[in-house]
C-alpha cells in the first residue's frame, strides 16, 4: 500500500531529498562569501548557489536571526536576567532587547 503525501507537504518532498554539502575552506574565503551574501541580502547558502550559477530561493518572508539555546543556556540567561529557566518567552524578550541595544550602540 502506497501512502499519499498530503498536498500541504508536497513542496517539502524535494527539500527532503536534497543533500547538504559542506565546504571546509580557508576562513578568509568563508568570510568573503558571507560578506558578499550580507551585502546582497542573501543567505550564505543562496550566495554560494548564485556563485555556482544555480537558482536561488526567494527571499524569506520573515528574515530572522536564530541561535540554538540548550537547557544550560537557559539557566545562565535566566540568572543573568533574574528570571526562572522555564520563563523562555520572557528570556527571549530580554535577548531581543539586548540584541537591539547592541546593534544601536554599534551604529
Amino acid at each position: 500500500m502506497t501512502r499519499k503525501i498530503p498536498e500541504k507537504w508536497q513542496s517539502s518532498v524535494k527539500a527532503a531529498k536534497a543533500t547538504q554539502v559542506a565546504f571546509d575552506i580557508d576562513e578568509k574565503i568563508q568570510l568573503s562569501i558571507r560578506k558578499e551574501a550580507l551585502e546582497a541580502g542573501l543567505s550564505p547558502s543562496d550566495q554560494i548557489r548564485s556563485i555556482l550559477g544555480l537558482p536561488t530561493n526567494k527571499r524569506p518572508k520573515r528574515p530572522r536571526l536564530t541561535v540554538s539555546l540548550s537547557a544550560d543556556d537557559y539557566v545562565v540567561l535566566a540568572e543573568k536576567y533574574h528570571l526562572q529557566p522555564d520563563q523562555q518567552l520572557e528570556i527571549k524578550k530580554k535577548l531581543m532587547a539586548e540584541l537591539i541595544s547592541h546593534a544601536i550602540d554599534k551604529a
